[in-house]
């Protein structure tokens, strides 16, 4: 700052003035600060004003996987709101680790960041609660008793997709699970609810939200010689993994084998996918959590808040009734 004080032709103070954008500073001024300021390359210091202001205007996002489209939807909820709050993102990613979520938080902590947004979070709840202690902390997917939320009614999701299914005439349906992804367990038990209620036989397939889990789900499937008419994937990415290798080994689909994903990502859209899907407002959930966040740093409110959004079936070309052998099959009794 003195630098460019001595260079402009004014006191440090002002320079101050016009780097904090304060208004009572005369356009002549303010030029010749920013003039000088551009000559000199200077760039104002985020950690010292960060120290000074006790305010870094920063959020920390961290997101559990790169590669899966749904979470850049969430981001750009969470930058609309931020930028529209003159906050900054700085990203972190963990990896699918609860280890590597542990240390992406830590290090949010560590920059003094105005507030965390944990992605499709694996840590265990006590990690997430320690840290919603000293920086407002919010989880999107999943919910812990204490820290804030923003997550899909998953239950009645996994729900609506069996039922999609089971009304289109499938008996023999498979869920790729989703491991300890966010959200995974209750899509799993809502899946699993409606084929108990209608008398049908559960089949899990572990496995995990990645295209990779899909190609080995298919791959498993096929070589058991137990391929079902319809399977019901846990999120989009292990769907088009799936529909890729069942393809590859001669299953058409839908013609032989259903199929329905979940999450309604871009992945979803293309039109040589057509993804039969249960939708997240992706967006939607991402300027919730950022609003949230803003919120609790603004009142210091402490009582945790949980945002349950509701999911909606879209239907595409991946699902259709059974092939016709199977439902004679099922209408003769056998």
């Amino acid at each position: 700052m003195d630098d460019v004080a001595q260079a402009a032709g004014v006191s440090r103070a002002l320079v101050s003035l016009v780097m904090r954008n304060a208004p009572n500073v005369s356009d002549k001024r303010r030029h010749a600060v920013l003039d000088a300021a551009d000559r000199l390359g200077y760039r104002p210091n985020a950690a010292a004003r960060s120290l000074a202001e006790r305010r870094s205007n920063t959020l920390g996002v961290v997101v559990n996987d790169l590669h899966n489209t749904f979470f850049a939807d969430l981001v750009d909820g969470i930058h609309e709101i931020a930028q529209a709050n003159g906050f900054r993102l700085l990203l972190n990613t963990a990896w699918r680790t609860d280890t590597d979520e542990r240390e992406a938080i830590e290090a949010f902590l560590e920059y003094r960041v105005d507030g965390i947004l944990v992605l499709g979070p694996t840590a265990e709840g006590d990690t997430l609660l320690e840290a919603s202690r000293n920086t407002p902390l919010v989880t999107i997917g999943s919910s812990f008793p204490g820290v804030d939320a923003v997550v899909n009614d998953d239950l009645r999701g996994g729900e609506m997709a069996a039922e999609h299914l089971v009304q289109l005439g499938h008996r023999d349906i498979v869920h790729l699970d989703g491991g300890n992804g966010a959200g995974a367990a209750h899509r799993r038990e809502g899946f699993a609810g409606v084929m108990e209620s209608m008398g049908l036989d559960i089949r899990v397939v572990p496995g995990e939200f990645t295209e990779r889990s899909g190609l080995a789900a298919a791959t498993r499937l096929v070589e058991s010689g137990s391929v079902p008419t319809a399977v019901f994937a846990a999120n989009d990415l292990a769907a088009v993994g799936l529909i890729d290798a069942l393809t590859v080994a001669g299953h058409s689909v839908p013609e032989s084998v259903s199929v329905i994903g979940y999450d309604n990502t871009h992945l979803a859209h293309l039109q040589h996918i057509g993804l039969t899907t249960i939708n997240q407002p992706r967006v939607e959930m991402g300027r919730l959590a950022a609003e949230i966040v803003l919120e609790r740093l603004e009142s210091g409110r402490r009582q945790a808040v949980c945002h349950v959004v509701t999911p909606k079936l879209v239907v595409r070309e991946t699902t259709a009734p059974p092939p016709v052998r199977v439902i004679q099959r099922i209408e003769s009794g056998i």
